[in-house]
């Protein structure tokens, strides 16, 4: 009977030493580092960031997690304010990756915060996802890098070649970006891009983040009388209340937001002026080809962000799911292993497609993910997708 006991008990030990290694087996977390602008003009980018990163690591928990070496790993998203601007991506790079001992960022959000991160983070082998549309963070010399959604580089060519064909008689272009690394990258290859279209630029400012009086700009802007306003790296709520001068000024011409990302952040400070805007980086999930995950999932943002989800905060959701594909394919969570094996890996991504890395003949080596590039257009109030271009 005592044996029959002292097993009964051993039993349980067992029993209990199992459900105390399989609740440590749980418990194996992945940090992933965002760094993104949670207040100010593009706070929404960063927010929606936020929730898709959460989205996506809730899936793969749910899913079993990430499996490597016998073990299961699930991720954990950590975001911090960059604020847009250098200075603070400064403190939001040391933040994370010294104080929580991030060795993977799960995607970055402006060219300047993303740069100070970036050299930070390359000094301790960690690897960083980008959305930074700066070509300055590309290349064989970051090989810890990779690019979670189409910049300048993918987008420009074939938006703009879109909207000339769409507007023959329209041959000049006045162009505004803010003044940083995200805009002056922006503002060099549209204005090459413009060109090589026909289009001549009629002017090309830039103004500093912040601002919040326009009419001053937009009374230049409108004084050159383009027959096209391009705004390029311009954030929504800015964007916006340009627009919303130059109607009150009577401009009446093609409008393009070529880093525009949804009609909801336009019409906050835009309103009716919003109308007619071209858009490089938005995405509708209301036509035909939504999913009903995409619709499910972006009716979750807009009951929590206000708005609908963009092509800046997918990333945050393909980067988790990308890390998975590699983590598994590596059997390793080591981040150099990883990012030797990630232009290698396809992952289903958020927008319904098993994509890959290119770009090697652009930029050197394959970072790119490749991802459709949606050209929507603000009608009736609304986002409407007008052409899905493959880079």
């Amino acid at each position: 009977m005592m044996m029959k006991g002292q097993s009964k008990s051993g039993a349980a030990v067992l029993a209990l030493a199992g459900l105390i290694a399989g609740a440590a087996q749980a418990e194996e977390v992945i940090k992933l580092g965002l760094s993104v602008p949670l207040s100010g003009a593009a706070a929404v980018w960063g927010k929606g960031a936020e929730f898709l990163c959460n989205t996506a690591a809730r899936e793969i928990r749910e899913g079993g997690g990430v499996s490597v070496g016998g073990e299961i790993y699930n991720f954990e998203c950590l975001s911090y304010d960059n604020k847009y601007n250098a200075a603070e991506g400064t403190k939001v790079a040391q933040a994370l990756l010294n104080r929580e001992g991030v060795k993977f960022i799960g995607g970055s959000v402006g060219t300047a915060p993303v740069q100070a991160l970036q050299a930070l983070a390359e000094r301790q082998d960690a690897l960083v996802f980008t959305v930074a549309w700066g070509a300055s963070i590309k290349g064989v010399d970051h090989p810890m890098t990779f690019t979670q959604m189409n910049t300048p580089g993918e987008i420009l060519p074939l938006l703009i070649a879109y909207i000339a064909k769409q507007y023959p008689e329209a041959k000049s272009v006045a162009m505004l970006n803010p003044n940083d690394a995200t805009g002056k990258e922006t503002e060099a290859l549209a204005g090459d891009v413009w060109g090589r279209n026909g289009v001549e630029i009629a002017a090309s400012d830039f103004y500093e983040r912040g601002t919040t009086e326009f009419q001053p700009i937009a009374a230049r802007l409108e004084s050159l009388k383009p027959a096209i306003i391009d705004l390029g790296a311009t954030p929504p709520a800015d964007a916006g209340a340009i627009f919303k001068e130059l109607d009150v000024l009577g401009w009446k011409g093609v409008k393009v937001v070529e880093v525009g990302t949804g009609a909801d952040g336009l019409k906050a400070t835009g309103g009716d002026a919003a109308e007619g805007v071209y858009m490089g980086a938005g995405v509708t999930f209301d036509g035909d080809n939504a999913t009903d995950h995409q619709k499910a999932v972006n009716e979750q943002a807009k009951a929590q962000l206000g708005e609908s989800l963009n092509a800046v905060q997918i990333g945050f959701y393909d980067s988790v799911y990308a890390l998975k594909a590699a983590m598994e394919k590596a059997d390793s969570v080591d981040p150099k292993t990883v990012a030797d094996v990630l232009p290698q890996v396809s992952f289903k991504s958020f927008y319904g497609e098993e994509v890959g890395f290119y770009g090697k003949e652009l930029y050197g080596r394959n970072q790119q993910m490749r991802l459709p590039i949606i050209v929507t257009k603000v009608i009736g109030g609304k986002l409407v997708e007008v052409a899905r271009l493959t880079p």
